[in-house]
């Protein structure tokens, strides 16, 4: 089966992905016993998606991949890294970051690419597990052709501004909720596969 490109993200309410900064810790994930469990599941259904400088301290350091093998973010996911001093997030998966706007970046372990959609293409058709898109809106928005599933993380939070979860032209695209789970700690999570496109002449139902 051909690798699929899944936008795995978690979101506020009002669909935002990140503070108007890139913040990310107002996302609630509870206290004590609940955000562990959340936290818990979360980590050990998709342990390749915990930044390598935290593996360790979650007990998944050496733990081979299972989901993905390959994450695709844009400039500013990327940038969230670097002012923290980390150049190679995902040390553990193939990375690659795009952007235009970007002249190189030094680090070996990180590919910096111009052409999103070309770049996904050439992954699917390779051998290998699915590929991480980690974000931004922006950067899923030029993918949404590409994107095959969805798997919002959804929390109990209002941000105001930020980030849209999808930010690009109007372009709607169906999708099929096949899973969701909810969580004590008042988040939820839920999975979406994209529907094929209506065949032309198709009478779209009224609302």
């Amino acid at each position: 089966m051909m690798r699929k490109l899944v936008y795995y993200i978690a979101a506020s309410i009002d669909g935002r992905i990140a503070g108007p900064r890139g913040e990310a810790d107002f996302f609630p994930v509870g206290q004590g016993e609940d955000a562990a469990a959340y936290m818990n599941w979360v980590n050990e259904r998709y342990p390749e998606t915990v930044p390598t400088q935290y593996r360790s301290a979650v007990g998944l350091e050496g733990l081979p991949n299972r989901r993905f093998d390959t994450v695709v973010m844009g400039r500013n996911t990327y940038q969230l890294g670097l002012d923290q001093g980390v150049t190679s997030p995902y040390a553990h998966l193939r990375q690659y970051v795009v952007s235009s706007a970007m002249a190189r970046i030094d680090d070996p372990a990180v590919t910096l690419v111009r052409d999103a959609s070309a770049l996904v293409r050439q992954l699917k058709d390779e051998d290998g597990l699915d590929i991480w898109l980690c974000g931004g809106g922006r950067l899923a928005g030029s993918l949404l052709p590409e994107i095959d599933q969805l798997i919002l993380k959804r929390y109990p939070v209002i941000a105001g501004a930020g980030p849209a979860l999808v930010d690009g032209d109007f372009n709607p695209a169906l999708f099929t909720r096949t899973d969701h789970r909810s969580f004590a700690n008042g988040s939820s999570i839920t999975w979406y596969d994209k529907e094929a496109s209506p065949g032309a002449g198709e009478i779209p139902l009224a609302r």
